[in-house]
């Protein structure tokens, strides 16, 4: 892959920056009862859409340990979670007697005899026996769920507010008794993998506005709806790719490499296009002019800004992430664009102020029902977020074709390129091969 400089900065004008949003649109913020996402007042409950990144934050750290052992603990969190959606699979001593609807209450208890709420998972019919249970999640991040087992290393789990081994369940209003493997029926459906293995039917034949514009470059480019999947296995098993354009060996790189090309795959391939999927999808649901029917777009919207900035950021944004929000600061220090005005060496990129400030936009927007002008603000937010992947291809192509950089340098280059070639063969299939 060779990553040209000069391709690259032509590039960046595919991804024009507004700065006027930022002033213009900062009053429409919405201060709500639920904690702001690095600043973001969400106007409904995403803490456990936002716990995704704890699963990026789990992967990384084993991938850092550099071993053959790690590394598979990595794939088994990136294909099972263990940090969002969690729920138990149970087996009841007796069927079920009647049908139970998805998002029944069941109540039950935990190792120590307190009350654990759940939902179920899935709609059931009688004579069901093995049922999943979703665990009641609240408002506040830091105890947004008290069950994270999944894939999960041992020391990182909680199981204080799993569901005891064996015991009853209050299933709309009757008893069941029932029996599961704490450690291993606690599970997660939610995971990183899912992004893009989901990605046929969320982005380009299943949903209302199918097929989503950015989907459909990544699609077009590489042939494969899986493209972010296809390219994360691969690194792992260290295989080539099979992609239409675009293809990698990772056979050439060692941990050092690998490491680079997985993490970063996993956040700037599957999670930042299933965040503007989250942003396409409240598009899909919005209901022009009316103010009191748009809840399952303005969720649909504090979603992507979940899936964008994660948890660990905090309610201000000045915490060390594991997703784009901090992509954007890290990249703005190579680049003097950090700060309000895109003049410092630290602190917040100017673009994840600017970003923020479309968010709380785009939330008001939907809200009101001004779906027009919520489309046009998403078109905004998805050419800023291509941004840092641009800063991020630039970066390492300097540093391989100045610096004489190795294979951690050559790794980070090919991740970022791969984020942003199929937007730049949209517009110049020619630009994009001198690329790549």
């Amino acid at each position: 892959m060779n990553l040209s400089i000069a391709s690259l900065v032509a590039a960046t004008t595919l991804t024009t920056v507004d700065a006027s949003a930022s002033s213009k649109w900062s009053n429409l913020r919405r201060y709500l009862s639920y904690e702001k996402v690095a600043g973001y007042a969400p106007g409904s409950q995403v803490t456990d859409h936002c716990a995704i990144d704890r699963d990026q934050a789990a992967l990384e750290a084993e991938l850092a340990k550099k071993t053959p052992e790690a590394f598979e603990n990595a794939l088994r969190i990136y294909k099972e979670g263990g940090n969002s959606k969690s729920y138990a699979q149970v087996t009841l001593t007796t069927p079920l007697s009647t049908f139970i609807g998805a998002g029944t209450v069941i109540l039950g208890r935990n190792a120590e005899g307190n009350e654990v709420a759940g939902k179920a998972y899935e709609d059931y019919q009688a004579g069901t026996s093995v049922i999943k249970i979703q665990y009641a999640t609240t408002d506040i991040q830091e105890t947004y769920v008290e069950c994270q087992v999944g894939a999960l290393a041992e020391a990182d789990r909680n199981l204080s507010g799993c569901f005891v081994d064996q015991g009853d369940l209050t299933i709309d209003g009757q008893e069941f008794s029932y029996t599961y493997v704490p450690k291993s029926d606690n599970l997660n459906g939610r995971t990183i993998a899912g992004f893009s293995t989901e990605a046929r039917d969320k982005m380009r034949v299943g949903c209302k506005g199918c097929p989503y514009q950015d989907f459909m470059y990544f699609y077009d480019y590489y042939g494969s709806d899986t493209y972010a999947h296809d390219w994360v296995t691969a690194a792992f098993a260290g295989d080539k790719t099979s992609f239409k354009n675009g293809n990698a060996d990772f056979s050439q790189y060692g941990m050092d490499g690998k490491e680079q090309i997985i993490k970063k795959g996993t956040a700037y391939l599957n999670i930042f296009m299933y965040v503007i999927r989250e942003f396409e999808d409240a598009l899909d649901d919005c209901q022009r002019g009316c103010i009191n029917c748009n809840d399952d777009p303005v969720h649909a919207w504090d979603e992507g800004v979940c899936f964008y900035t994660g948890s660990i950021e905090g309610q201000d944004g000045a915490g060390d992430g594991s997703l784009l929000h901090q992509l954007a600061d890290k990249r703005c220090a190579d680049y003097k664009t950090c700060g309000v005005d895109g003049t410092d060496l630290e602190g917040m990129a100017m673009l994840n102020y600017e970003l923020f400030d479309l968010f709380a936009l785009g939330n008001f927007q939907l809200q009101s029902g001004n779906c027009p002008a919520a489309r046009d603000t998403t078109k905004r937010v998805t050419q800023k977020m291509y941004i840092p992947m641009i800063q991020g291809a630039m970066r390492y192509a300097y540093k391989m074709e100045k610096l004489q950089g190795g294979e951690k340098e050559a790794a980070e280059g090919a991740a970022f390129a791969a984020a942003v070639l199929p937007r730049i063969h949209a517009a110049s299939p020619e630009a994009a091969q001198t690329i790549y």
